[in-house]
């Protein structure tokens, strides 16, 4: 599997000033009735609040500044994509439709806000777990799913696409 754990990505001093960013009431969320587009069902834990950062060649906010720490870390060639991803809990792990971030051949980074039962699933079977300070780096084109989590409010991710080489970061 083409794929990198990297655990304590960021100086805790880093960490902490995104997480309570995140985790703050000063980023917007906007609701989304799906999670993927390539699911089918429409059950009742089929949603997510999401906060786009990045896209069409630019910050779509002011809260960009924010991310600056875990950007120059990656250090891309060129971002395509940052979105955070707000699953609230439920009373079963709910997984997500398969899906891919992005048609280009690019980089998809997963950073973890905060500890708990979910996790990242890759269609081989292989699972990352949600733990804070977690970057789980692998390839654009390679199927993967994310779950809810049972056991804490909410899981909180960022989701980076972005042009480097795995290997480089």
């Amino acid at each position: 599997m083409n794929y990198r754990v990297i655990d304590n990505f960021l100086s805790k001093e880093d960490f902490y000033k995104i997480k309570n960013f995140m985790l703050s009431d000063e980023i917007p969320w906007y609701f989304n009735d799906y999670v993927t587009t390539n699911e089918v069902d429409k059950e009742l834990n089929n949603y997510q609040l999401t906060h786009t950062f990045y896209k069409n060649f630019g910050p779509t906010n002011q809260s960009f500044i924010n991310l600056v720490p875990l950007i120059e870390k990656i250090n891309p060639i060129s971002l395509i994509r940052i979105k955070a991803n707000l699953v609230p809990r439920t009373e079963n792990i709910h997984e997500h439709g398969w899906h891919t971030d992005n048609k280009l051949n690019c980089t998809t980074a997963v950073f973890y806000i905060n500890n708990n039962n979910g996790y990242t699933k890759f269609k081989n079977g292989d699972t990352v777990d949600s733990i804070e300070n977690r970057l789980l780096v692998f390839d654009s084109n390679l199927e993967h799913t994310g779950s809810s989590c049972t056991d804490q409010k909410i899981r909180c991710v960022l989701n980076l696409n972005f042009i480097k080489p795995i290997n480089e970061i």
